[in-house]
């Protein structure tokens, strides 16, 4: 459940990046890059999970759950970004696969998150049976499955649209807090499902069910022998 709630504490740390300008909030973007010169973009922009942001996550767009891409600047700029980022979706700023990628990657990200937090509250029943310790590995595995597409989703996103930048003589980096947060919470979920896991076969292998029938064996045969030497006393006085 520590790795459980580490887990998620991450997930929240990328989902809140740009709200505040506290650290490590401020520090938190998927993909800054040089976007000086064209239309309608900030000279930095970084990309987070809610919001189009300038340098140090300042000077940010309107939050809209995942953004697309090309909000960073005009439908059909004069001084267009890189070729393969534009596109007919989000305004006639954000190409198909880039659109699509960002879009399904949010959505995973979601559902990873709602099965981490029912995994989360499920993990106290854990405490009390094996049929709970099941459960919640269940539910965070399901909650891995999800994340996995959305963390990959993600990545290839940005790693993309940073060598996009480069290629089009702009300087771009990947965030090294939001990819840190992110596959950081993978990992603990991947531990923590893991655990779940070898908690339910610990119990199973711990149970008192053996004992209980090798106890309930030895009354029954002491009871009969003691039946027995009473019968064998009445019989033979």
């Amino acid at each position: 459940m520590i790795f459980l709630a580490s887990s998620l504490v991450m997930m929240w740390f990328v989902i809140l990046s740009g709200v505040t300008h506290t650290s490590p909030l401020s520090q938190t973007y998927f993909l800054r890059a040089n976007t000086d010169g064209i239309s309608g973009a900030r000279p930095i922009s970084q990309w987070t999970y809610f919001y189009v942001c300038g340098d140090g996550n300042t000077d940010c767009s309107p939050p809209h759950p995942a953004p697309a891409i090309g909000s960073a600047w005009d439908g059909e700029p004069r001084r267009a970004p890189p070729a393969e980022l534009l596109g007919g979706y989000g305004g006639n700023t954000t190409s198909f696969g880039y659109w699509y990628m960002w879009r399904f990657g949010w959505v995973f990200y979601l559902i990873a998150l709602f099965f981490g937090v029912l995994a989360f509250f499920s993990g106290f029943v854990a405490c009390c049976s094996r049929l709970g310790s099941a459960i919640s590995g269940l539910i965070t595995l399901a909650a891995l499955v999800f994340y996995t597409i959305a963390v990959s989703l993600m990545t290839a996103t940005f790693v993309k649209m940073r060598n996009a930048f480069i290629a089009d003589n702009r300087d771009a980096e990947l965030g090294r807090w939001a990819f840190g947060f992110s596959w950081g919470a993978w990992a603990a979920l991947l531990i923590s499902t893991i655990l779940f896991c070898l908690g339910r076969r610990a119990n199973k292998a711990d149970g008192a069910g053996p004992r209980r029938t090798w106890g309930r064996r030895r009354m029954s045969t002491h009871s009969r022998k003691s039946y027995d030497g009473r019968r064998v006393k009445e019989e033979y006085p």
